[in-house]
C-alpha cells in the first residue's frame, strides 16, 4: 500500500482550526452539560475522605423560613445553644414596628426556636458571667438619618434649670424652645431636668445648675433654621422667674447626617430559661460598645456612641454583677474607637489589641496597648504594620493562652475607606517590652474576618472581603472571601482549607460548637452583585468541619466532675486515655462585628491512668476567668473529643 503524503503545514493549521471551531460550537450548545459535569467534578473532589482529611467540609444548614433572621450577635451558651441576636436587624421598618427578634439553635436535636426580645439589642455589646449568663447592655435607641433625608435642621438641646426650688421639671414632647430672631425648634421626646443643687463653698454657696440633654427639630422646613454657633433659647410656657432660670443651649443646628443613637438598657440572657432579665440600666447610653469581664468577675463597658450619636469621650463604666447593677468608673477614663477588641491578659491588664469597628476619631485611641485596671495606666505597646488599617479587623488570644500572644489579622482604613491589608502581626504580652512583630500574610487583603480558636491549638479565619461592607476592590463590584485558611501558630504559617460557598461580610459571625465544628452566618453587604442596588441580608447557614474531624475515632470523655476550682485537679473517664496527649479548655464565643473578647484556649496539665485522664486547672484569674468551659481530649493523631462542659470557679 502507497503511504499517503504527510499533509502540509498550511493543511494541518487550517484543519486544527476548523476542529477548534466545531469544539468550541460543541461546548456552547452543550455548555449546561459542560457545567453539570464541572459541578459534578467539584461536588466528587470536596466529597472524598482525602480531600476532607486535608481541607475540612463545608455544608450548609438548613433553616426553617420562619427562623431566618438578620444575625447580628451570636453566642455559644454551656447548654450547647447558639443564640442568634438580630434585634431589629439592622432594618428601619422593623425598628419603628417595635419587631425584634432572637432565635436559639440547638445542634444537637438540630431544632430551632423564637425567644421574646424585649427592646432593640441591635449593635449592642456583650460577654458571660461567671455563672454562665451572658450580659447584654446598650443597643439602639434610634437610627441613622441621611443627610439627604433631613427635610427640617436638628440638634442636641442642653436645657439647664439655676433653681434650686421647685424639684425637677418634666417638659413634653414638643415643647418649643425659640431663639432671640424668632427661629422656633421643637423637643423630640420627653425630658427631665433636675433641679440645680445649692453646694457651700467655705462662705459662700454656689449654685450648680442642673441640665438634661433633648434632641430638637426647627418647626420650619428648610436651611433658614440652621444655627452654625452657640445660642442660647427660651423655654415655651414658663413665667415668673422660671423664665430667667430656666433656658436651652445649643452648640449647633444643622441639616447634618444624624447617627444611630444608643440605648441604656441591659440584660443576662439566662441559658436556663432561654429568657433575657432586666438588670439595672447603664450610667451611659451605648451602642457599638465593648463589654469585657475582669479577673473580679464585674464587667467592665467601654466606647459606644451616646443617646444622640456621639462617640463617648472615655467615659467607661462596670457591671457589678452582685447587685446586677451599672456604676460609673471615673477614674478608668480612657479614650476607644467603637466595638475595641480587648483581651485579659493573666496579669489582669486588658490588652487593646487596635482591632475596633469604626466610630471615633481617626487618631486618639487608636494605639495598641496594656491598660491597668488597677491606676489607669497605659502600656504602649508599638511595632503595628500598617498601624492605620485596624478597622474591621479581628484579633485573638492565641492557644494556648499560656503563651499569652495576640494576632491581629486584616483590617481597613478608618472609614468608608476600600483600602485593606493583607498584615497579620502577633504581639507576645509576655515580653519585657511588648511589640508586634510581623505574621505570615493572609492570601488577600481582607475585612470583617471571623477567626475562631480550634481545640488542636489551630485558629480557624474564613469569610471576609476586601473592600468596605463586601463592594468594590480593585475594579471588582463586590469583593467577598470565599478562601479559608488555618493559622498554626507553632509554625506562624497558615494552610489552605476548603473554600466556603457563602459570602461573609460585615455583621457576620463564626463560633465553635461543642462537637467541633464552627458555624458562621450573617452578613450585611452594602451592595447587591451588580454594584448598584442595595444588597440582601445573607440568612444562610454553613457549618465547617476542619480536617482533624476526618481523621479517625474521636476520643470519648467520660463521666467526671460538672464544676472545677482554679488550680484544682479533676479527673475524668475515658476509654482512650493511652492515646490522650493533650487537654484543652475553650471558653465559648460571644462574636459581633468579628469582635470576640471571649473565646479562649488554656492548656491543662495532663497525667494519664488505665482507666482515664487527670487535668489541673491553671491559677492565675487572668489566665482562666471563672464562667463555662468546653473540656476537649485531644489524641495523638490531633483528634480532639467532643467538648464536654464544665464550670470552673
Amino acid at each position: 500500500m502507497k503511504p499517503r503524503p504527510r499533509p502540509s503545514t498550511a493543511r494541518r493549521l487550517l484543519s486544527g482550526a476548523i476542529g477548534l471551531v466545531v469544539l468550541g460550537l460543541l461546548v456552547f450548545v452543550n455548555r449546561p452539560v459542560v457545567a453539570f459535569g464541572s459541578d459534578a467534578l467539584h461536588d466528587f473532589t470536596i466529597n472524598r475522605l482525602s480531600y476532607k482529611q486535608k481541607y475540612g467540609h463545608w455544608a450548609r444548614l438548613p433553616v426553617p423560613l420562619k427562623f431566618r433572621v438578620n444575625a447580628i450577635h451570636a453566642a455559644l451558651l454551656h447548654t450547647g445553644k447558639v443564640l442568634i441576636i438580630a434585634g431589629s436587624g439592622n432594618n428601619r421598618e422593623d425598628f419603628e414596628a417595635g419587631t425584634f427578634r432572637t432565635v436559639l439553635y440547638d445542634p444537637g436535636q438540630d431544632r430551632f426556636s423564637e425567644v421574646p426580645t424585649p427592646t432593640d439589642v441591635f449593635c449592642a455589646g456583650h460577654t458571660f458571667l461567671p455563672d454562665g449568663n451572658l450580659l447584654i447592655a446598650g443597643g439602639t435607641k434610634s437610627y441613622e438619618v441621611l443627610e439627604k433625608d433631613i427635610t427640617h435642621a436638628a440638634g442636641v438641646m442642653k436645657i439647664k434649670n439655676e433653681s434650686p426650688t421647685g424639684g425637677p421639671r418634666v417638659f413634653p414632647r414638643g415643647t418649643r424652645l425659640t431663639a432671640k430672631d424668632g427661629r422656633a425648634y421643637l423637643t423630640r421626646d420627653d425630658v427631665t431636668v433636675p433641679a440645680a443643687i445649692a453646694m457651700k463653698h467655705g462662705d459662700q454657696v454656689m449654685t450648680h445648675a442642673g441640665a438634661a440633654e433633648v434632641w430638637v427639630d426647627a418647626e420650619a422646613a428648610g436651611d433658614a433654621s440652621i444655627v452654625d454657633h452657640p445660642a442660647q433659647y427660651a423655654v415655651a410656657g414658663l413665667t415668673g422667674l422660671d423664665q430667667r432660670n430656666i433656658y436651652g443651649l445649643s452648640d449647633k443646628i444643622t441639616r447634618e447626617k444624624q447617627e444611630y443613637g444608643g440605648d441604656r438598657t441591659s440584660y443576662e440572657f439566662d441559658p436556663r430559661t432561654e429568657r433575657y432579665v432586666r438588670t439595672g440600666d447603664m450610667v451611659r447610653s451605648r451602642w457599638y460598645p465593648t463589654l469585657a469581664e475582669m479577673p473580679n468577675g464585674d464587667v467592665l463597658a467601654v466606647s459606644g456612641l451616646d443617646e444622640f450619636g456621639r462617640i463617648l469621650p472615655g467615659d467607661n463604666e462596670s457591671y457589678v454583677r452582685a447587685k446586677k447593677r451599672w456604676v460609673a468608673a471615673p477614674k478608668l477614663k480612657r479614650v476607644f474607637p467603637t466595638y475595641p477588641g480587648l483581651h485579659l491578659a493573666a496579669d489582669g491588664r486588658l490588652f487593646f489589641s487596635g482591632s475596633n469597628s469604626g466610630y471615633g476619631s481617626d487618631t486618639e485611641g487608636r494605639t495598641p496597648g496594656l491598660w491597668d485596671l488597677t491606676n489607669n495606666k497605659f502600656q504602649v505597646v508599638p511595632g503595628l504594620p500598617d498601624a492605620r488599617m485596624t478597622e474591621t479587623s479581628s484579633s485573638v488570644l492565641l492557644p494556648p493562652a499560656q503563651d499569652q500572644k495576640v494576632m491581629i489579622f486584616g483590617g481597613g482604613e478608618v472609614g468608608e475607606s476600600p483600602v485593606s491589608t493583607r498584615r497579620t502581626a502577633i504581639a507576645d504580652l509576655d515580653a519585657a517590652k511588648p511589640a508586634y512583630v510581623p505574621g505570615p500574610d493572609l492570601p488577600h487583603p481582607a475585612r470583617y474576618l471571623s477567626t475562631v480558636l480550634l481545640p488542636d491549638d489551630t485558629v480557624l479565619t474564613t469569610g471576609g472581603s476586601s473592600g468596605y461592607r463586601g463592594g468594590a476592590y480593585r475594579g471588582q463590584t463586590r469583593s467577598d472571601l470565599f478562601n479559608a485558611q488555618i493559622y498554626r501558630p507553632a509554625g506562624d504559617r497558615f494552610e489552605t482549607a476548603a473554600e466556603s460557598t457563602v459570602g461573609r461580610n460585615y455583621h457576620s459571625e463564626a463560633l465553635l460548637l461543642p462537637d467541633g465544628r464552627v458555624i458562621t452566618m450573617g452578613s450585611d453587604p452594602l451592595y447587591d452583585r451588580a454594584g448598584r442596588d442595595p444588597g440582601t441580608f445573607e440568612q444562610r447557614i454553613e457549618v465547617y468541619s476542619p480536617p482533624y474531624l476526618f481523621k479517625g475515632a474521636r476520643p470519648v470523655v467520660g463521666a467526671g466532675p460538672g464544676t472545677v476550682q482554679r488550680g484544682a485537679k479533676a479527673e475524668f473517664a475515658t476509654p482512650d486515655a493511652g492515646r490522650v496527649r493533650t487537654a484543652r479548655l475553650l471558653r465559648p464565643g460571644a462574636v459581633t462585628h468579628v469582635t470576640d473578647v471571649d473565646q479562649r484556649s488554656v492548656a491543662l496539665d495532663l497525667t494519664r491512668s488505665a482507666g482515664g485522664v487527670a487535668v489541673t486547672v491553671p491559677k492565675a484569674k487572668g489566665l482562666v476567668p471563672s464562667g463555662w468551659y468546653m473540656l476537649f481530649l485531644i489524641d495523638d493523631k490531633g483528634v480532639p473529643s467532643t467538648g464536654r462542659w464544665i464550670q470552673v470557679r
